[in-house]
């Protein structure tokens, strides 16, 4: 794709900013726009037909604003849901985030694999197709979380949570029986990657934690290409409330070169 392209990165919250890590590596010549619903957040445990509505009436305002070349949906409770609606409705290619049940349960040697999600995605249709179509002999456990999405808001504005707190959310995810354990445990936030050191810490056995961000960027540069010359301006972050970052996360934002 000829020129420079705009990428709008668009989550409930900051656990897209790992998503942009990743994109932002592949094209670092992109112009970049994070754009974080933080007015409706979170979206775990939002309606069906709510959420639809939120994303599609946003996200016309968003593309009217800043005119993506490509849009990432860097959040798993948005993409099982709305991403149909999307494509329906807007001319801009999307690139969706789902649990990456399928290279997790080719992966395992265990063949116990568990997701962890939000309660919304692990409870949609979406998900539990793809454990049909692709667990590939092995046994998946859903276990959906309504608080490590905030957990991990509350780590980059500088106000960590308690280590017994996350160690509660994960651990229905470590299964030992029949002399198997479970080995590879899906990311299926986008949020959850931003406690990714805390997990590994507290988990009560080694597991491969599956992060779905660089295989996005990889799916980025399919549709668009690979990176140019350009050096454009630091990308820009934009809360739908309107409300300017904290102090802390400004900070955290300008290690990840996004300009509040």
């Amino acid at each position: 794709m000829a020129g420079t392209p705009t990428i709008l990165v668009f989550d409930s919250g900051l656990g897209g900013l790992t998503v942009h890590r990743e994109v932002a590596a592949a094209r670092p010549d992109a112009r970049f726009v994070y754009a974080a619903d933080d007015a409706f957040f979170p979206y775990g445990g939002r309606g069906e037909a709510e959420l639809i509505a939120r994303v599609v009436t946003l996200m016309a305002k968003l593309i009217d604003a800043h005119r993506p070349t490509l849009v990432v949906i860097a959040c798993n409770a948005a993409s099982t849901l709305v991403l149909p609606d999307l494509r329906a409705r807007f001319k801009v290619p999307f690139v969706g985030t789902v649990p990456a049940i399928k290279p997790a349960c080719a992966a395992s040697a265990s063949k116990r694999v568990s997701v962890l999600g939000t309660e919304g995605t692990v409870s949609r249709e979406y998900t539990r197709t793809l454990i049909r179509e692709f667990a590939n002999g092995a046994e998946v456990t859903l276990v959906g979380s309504a608080r490590l999405a905030a957990y991990a808001e509350h780590e980059l504005n500088g106000t960590p949570a308690e280590d017994a707190a996350i160690a509660a959310e994960i651990a229905p995810c470590f299964i030992d029986g029949d002399g198997r354990r479970t080995d590879t445990v899906v990311l299926a936030c986008t949020h959850y990657p931003l406690l990714l050191d805390r997990f590994e810490r507290l988990a009560p056995w080694p597991v491969t934690f599956l992060d779905p961000a660089p295989a996005i960027a990889r799916r980025v540069v399919d549709l668009i290409g690979g990176p140019g010359p350009e050096r454009p301006p630091p990308a820009r972050f934009v809360y739908s409330s309107g409300k300017p970052p904290s102090p802390k996360l400004a900070t955290a934002l300008a290690r990840l070169g996004i300009a509040p």
